[in-house]
């Protein structure tokens, strides 16, 4: 038994199917289905059950990924552990929503690694649910999220900025009320499964504002792109670090009730990498403060 064919054991019961597994350890669906053939046959019993069309987890072998998970987060963290170093001289796999690819994260990541030039980094995007899940479950070490309703127990959400929402427009557009823009033109969706989709959403009803929802998107640069083709408008967060090479669109305000998102960074509490888990929440304050000075910023 190893600790690969444990990491490949996890990522079976995280992403359902062994092909997708195959994508997330790297190897072939064919691989996959040796290692785990090699990984029963050395702990001597039945980890999935083949009678099903997807094979499925027996009962037992949860109880196996639950403390998999564990000895691979204490084996990931031999090194920091033994060397005091708060995960300094190892890799910090962070979790970041699409928003921030092109903005946030790129600039942080350049001024952690200016500062820390041995510490490693693999980022992962995603929605907040999706990553919150991941930092329970052991497989990132932080993440940049939206605030959701309710943090799990164990895990920790420091806030960095909040964002109002705006509304987009084509820059030829001569309208400027966005309750009017709403109501007359198609209106291009953000992700109804991430939080920032479920905020507009939320302020839309409360406006009492019917739209005619002409597609939906997860990626603001698709947006921006659509919106400055003319084929709608949109609601989006007004970022506090704005990607270098953004499509040019009209920005119109919401109005003082505008919903926001709270941005900050998730990790769980006490973790074996806080001394760099700290920095990197520091990397992301400091380009926030230097992109946005009126914009508000928390650092703790």
């Amino acid at each position: 038994m190893t600790i690969r064919l444990l990491r490949t054991l996890v990522a079976i019961a995280d992403v359902r199917t062994f092909s997708a597994a195959a994508k997330v350890v790297h190897v072939t669906h064919a691989a996959v289905s040796q290692q785990m053939q090699a990984l029963e046959a050395d702990l001597g019993i039945a980890l999935f059950n083949r009678k099903t069309r997807t094979p499925e987890l027996t009962p037992i072998a949860h109880q196996v990924v639950e403390k998999a998970r564990k000895l691979i987060a204490d084996y990931d963290n031999l090194v920091p552990s033994v060397l005091g170093d708060g995960g300094f001289s190892g890799v910090i796999t962070l979790g970041v929503l699409r928003t921030t690819l092109t903005g946030l994260t790129p600039h942080a990541m350049a001024t952690l690694k200016a500062k820390y030039p041995e510490i490693g980094l693999h980022i992962r995007p995603g929605l907040t649910g999706t990553l919150i899940a991941e930092i329970e479950r052991g497989n990132l070490d932080a993440a940049i999220v939206t605030k959701p309703h309710l943090m799990p127990v164990g895990v920790v959400f420091r806030e960095l900025t909040r964002e109002p929402m705006q509304l987009i427009a084509a820059i030829e557009e001569p309208e400027d009320d966005p309750i009017q823009l709403l109501k007359s033109r198609p209106f291009i969706r953000f992700n109804r499964n991430a939080v920032v989709g479920t905020l507009i959403d939320n302020w839309i009803l409360s406006k009492r504002i019917r739209v005619s929802e002409t597609m939906e998107l997860d990626s603001p640069e698709a947006i921006a792109s659509m919106v400055h083709a003319n084929l709608g408008v949109s609601i989006v967060p007004d970022l506090a670090v704005k990607p270098q090479d953004a499509v040019t669109v009209k920005r119109i305000s919401l109005g003082k009730d505008a919903p926001y998102r709270t941005l900050g960074l998730v990790h769980q509490e006490n973790h074996i990498k806080m001394q760099a888990i700290d920095e990197l929440y520091e990397a992301l304050a400091s380009v926030i403060r230097t992109a946005s000075p009126t914009v508000k910023s928390i650092t703790s």
